[in-house]
């Protein structure tokens, strides 16, 4: 028996973009099914022919999630007008999305996919993904540094007071410190209100999956047990 899905999950499950992004892309007509005008909530199977804008999308069994040690300079976007974009960086041969975000200038660990549904299960919030990060910054660390950055700070640009977090001094002026959100630009905006400057900002884990020794500018693909692991978080 061949088996049906919903369209925006065929379409989340070909990479093409999330549920929610199908969805739209179905009540603005750029959705066909064998020729006609996609509704949403239709199902489909492999037989039906399903194109976005005229181009043919097919649903991708393999789930694919890459890890990836970013270096800086390179820009966690898929728009093709960015010439540092990640996707242009590294050339996978599939449509893959990067989950979450490194700014520009930061590096390390970095998770990329093919299946929207992953992106968005992994980027909210409600989740408290621990993430784990190695900060080398222009003054040394004090005592009243890490009380600080570990009890909550006030950022006045985002109008919002960071969560409680992990920080502790590794020397004179770094510190490792895990956090549960995504702000933009988070640590080093907890960095200047406090009056420091971040100099390096490296990511090293972000729930059980850690960086170790894979090189800089390299990516390698998940083992089962950590795809397993993000899984089980986006279930929970």
């Amino acid at each position: 028996m061949i088996k049906e899905f919903r369209l925006n999950k065929f379409i989340a499950d070909s990479g093409y973009c999330s549920r929610r992004k199908a969805d739209i892309l179905i009540d603005t007509g750029r959705v066909t099914v064998d020729g006609k005008s996609a509704e949403k909530g239709i199902k489909v199977t492999s037989n039906n022919i399903v194109r976005i804008d005229g181009q043919i999308v097919t649903r991708d069994e393999e789930l694919i999630i890459l890890i990836f040690n970013k270096p800086p300079g390179v820009t966690c976007t898929t728009l093709e007008s960015d010439s540092s974009n990640i996707i242009k960086f590294l050339n996978y041969p599939k449509r893959i999305y990067p989950i979450g975000r490194l700014d520009k200038y930061s590096e390390g660990l970095l998770l990329l996919t093919n299946k929207g549904d992953i992106v968005n299960g992994i980027m909210r919030s409600r989740y408290n993904h621990e993430k784990e990060y190695l900060v080398t910054v222009d003054r040394p660390v004090t005592d009243n540094f890490l009380n600080k950055i570990t009890t909550g700070i006030y950022l006045s640009e985002l109008e919002i007071t960071t969560k409680p977090c992990f920080a502790e001094k590794t020397s004179r002026n770094k510190f490792k410190i895990i956090i549960t959100q995504g702000l933009n630009r988070q640590i080093r905006r907890m960095c200047e209100q406090l009056g420091f400057r971040v100099i390096k900002l490296r990511r090293t884990r972000i729930l059980n999956i850690e960086l170790k020794d894979l090189p800089l500018g390299k990516y390698r693909k998940a083992t089962q047990n950590e795809v397993n692991s993000i899984i089980a978080q986006m279930n929970q």
